[in-house]
C-alpha cells in the first residue's frame, strides 16, 4: 500500500466534516509526500549504487580469474617446452660426423630459444654460485676442488628457468662439499 493509497474519509471524518459531504480533504500535506517521495527515491539510489558496486567487483573478479588461467595456461605449455629444449641441447653435444644434422639441430634449438625469450623465459645462472634452495634443487653432492667453497653449485645436471621474476622450473645441481 502505498501513500498515496491512504484513506480519505478518515481523515475527513476527524476534520468534523461529513464523510458523504462530497468534498474530500488531501490525504496528507503535499510536503509530507514529496519527502516520502524522495526517501523513497534515495533508497533506489542507494540500492542502485549497492549493484553497480557489486558488479564493478563481480566484473574485476572475473578479470583475475580469466588472468589467473590464462597465467596458469601459459605456464603448463612453456613448461612442456622445456624438455624439448633439453633434448636439443643433448643432442648438440654429441659429436655427430652429419653436418647437416647438426645446423638444423641448432636452428630448431634457436628456434625453441627465440619463443621462450619472446615469453619473457631465463634461464637461471647457477653454476659457481652459492647453492640456493629457492632457484636450484640438489641431486647430488661432490667433493670441492681446491679454491671452490663448500655449497657451491659445481655441475649443472639440469637448468633451470624463470618466467619473468617468478620461477618455471628449478634447475637441478651437483653440489660441492667440504671435506671432512
Amino acid at each position: 500500500m502505498s501513500v498515496f493509497d491512504e484513506d480519505v474519509s478518515a481523515d475527513v471524518a476527524n476534520e468534523g466534516t461529513p464523510a458523504d459531504a462530497g468534498v474530500s480533504a488531501p490525504a496528507e500535506d503535499p510536503a509530507a509526500l514529496l519527502s516520502a517521495a524522495n526517501a523513497k527515491a534515495d533508497e533506489n539510489y542507494n540500492k542502485f549504487l549497492l549493484a553497480m558496486a557489486d558488479f564493478e567487483n563481480y566484473k574485476r573478479r572475473m578479470q583475475r580469474d580469466i588472468e589467473g588461467i590464462v597465467t596458469h595456461h601459459r605456464r603448463t605449455l612453456l613448461e612442456r617446452f622445456l624438455p624439448v629444449v633439453d633434448n636439443l641441447e643433448r643432442a648438440l653435444a654429441v659429436e655427430s660426423a652429419n653436418d647437416g644434422l647438426r645446423t638444423g639441430v641448432e636452428q630448431t634449438l634457436k628456434g625453441f630459444e627465440g619463443v621462450l625469450a619472446a615469453e619473457n623465459v631465463r634461464v637461471i645462472d647457477v653454476l659457481g654460485k652459492p647453492f640456493d634452495p629457492k632457484t636450484a634443487e640438489a641431486i647430488g653432492t661432490a667433493p670441492a676442488d681446491d679454491g671452490v667453497a663448500a655449497d657451491t653449485v659445481v655441475k649443472v645436471a639440469q637448468k633451470g628457468y624463470t618466467i619473468g621474476e617468478e620461477l618455471l622450473r628449478p634447475a637441478l645441481v651437483i653440489v660441492a662439499t667440504s671435506a671432512a
